[in-house]
């Protein structure tokens, strides 16, 4: 196990370095002896680097060359980096009975994959009750569908067991896990802006000259009058 970095607002650079001597190391790795301090600043500024106190325990302490902004650029990463591979691993629960009904099956089914697509782990459980403790094979094929069901972004990480009056199984999700999803919403995206780009495009539509049935109706039965009273006339 590497021994922990030292946190970087601690460590004394250039200036700072308080120790008379110090066992200088060059940007390459390169041991170069003991110096003074004023002697492996000057080394340090004459490679255009600073002079880092990387070992203060040590008798003389340790110091390198090199470039401080990257190292504690490094040292950050390498911090993020641990905290991300600490982050809570999230598991949900999904409980079925042995004789669960096609409807409920499928509701069931439906709250994994949202699970799945979280990247999130999910435990299902299946309770038997009474006498279904004697077929425990049910509750297992039932799982194997359910995984076989899902196997498109789930896998088994712990095969059926029994726990007791329950038989218990652990799906993880695989890498497509969410892609379709993610997938499925940007082409929504993309439909939404075309369909908002020919509307934009499009000019507005001209007032319609043309008239409705009635109103040509209308315009027919005026258009006869003169001729009826000229004829009467």
């Amino acid at each position: 196990m590497e021994p922990p970095v030292r946190p970087v607002p601690q460590t004394r650079i250039n200036d700072a370095i308080r120790a008379p001597r110090v066992r200088l190391v060059d940007e390459d790795g390169g041991q170069v002896g003991i110096k003074s301090s004023a002697e492996a600043l000057e080394y340090a500024y004459s490679k255009g680097l600073d002079l880092v106190e990387i070992a203060p325990q040590a008798d003389p302490p340790v110091a390198k060359v090199m470039d401080y902004g990257k190292y504690r650029y490094e040292q950050e990463q390498k911090a993020k980096q641990a905290r991300k591979h600490q982050s809570q691993i999230h598991v949900k629960e999904i409980k079925l009975r042995p004789k669960i009904q096609p409807h409920d099956y499928n509701t069931k089914k439906g709250h994994v994959v949202r699970f799945l697509n979280q990247r999130a782990k999910v435990k299902v459980t299946i309770m038997f009750r009474g006498r279904e403790t004697s077929h425990p094979e049910r509750g297992r094929d039932l799982l194997m569908r359910l995984a076989e069901d899902v196997k498109e972004i789930g896998m088994v990480e712990q095969p059926p067991l029994l726990d007791g009056r329950n038989m218990v199984m652990v799906l993880g999700p695989t890498k497509n896990a969410g892609v379709k999803k993610h997938a499925e919403a940007e082409d929504a995206q993309r439909s939404e802006e075309a369909v908002q780009g020919d509307s934009r495009g499009k000019d507005p539509a001209p007032a319609s000259d043309e008239k409705s049935p009635a109103g040509e109706e209308v315009g027919e039965a005026e258009a006869q009058l003169p001729a009826r009273r000229s004829a009467r006339g």
